[in-house]
């Protein structure tokens, strides 16, 4: 027995991109506690939880505008890892890798979207 969602390739890959940004905020300094750590992890784990809510009972429509949920928080982490690589919390290193993660997810989640009539 499973739901829906956690067939969808979209769902794992962002619960797995989740728990590795989740990983590397716990390097953050104290001080984001409160503001980028906060910020990135919630903008992370609201991907997968659209891509869930959206895919439970809705109407492909519906379905569609929790994708655009999913993909404007992947924008928003995307937008936390460029600050966190400018204050010297990930290594350029790092910052390439989850960058590249996430441009994957987004172009995933863009195209099975697309295929949402």
């Amino acid at each position: 027995m499973s739901f829906k969602f956690e067939k969808l390739i979209i769902w794992q890959n962002a619960m797995s991109f989740g728990e590795d940004i989740f990983k590397i905020s716990q390097n953050f300094p104290k001080s984001e506690t409160y503001n980028l750590t906060s910020q990135i992890n919630r903008a992370v784990d609201s991907i997968a939880l659209n891509i869930s809510e959206g895919s439970i009972e809705q109407s492909n429509p519906e379905f569609r505008r929790f994708l655009g949920y999913a993909i404007r928080s992947l924008a928003e982490v995307v937008t936390c890892l460029h600050k966190a690589k400018r204050r010297a919390y990930i290594s350029e290193v790092d910052f390439d890798k989850y960058y590249q993660d996430s441009y994957n997810l987004m172009n995933m989640m863009i195209a099975f979207r697309n295929k949402l009539s």
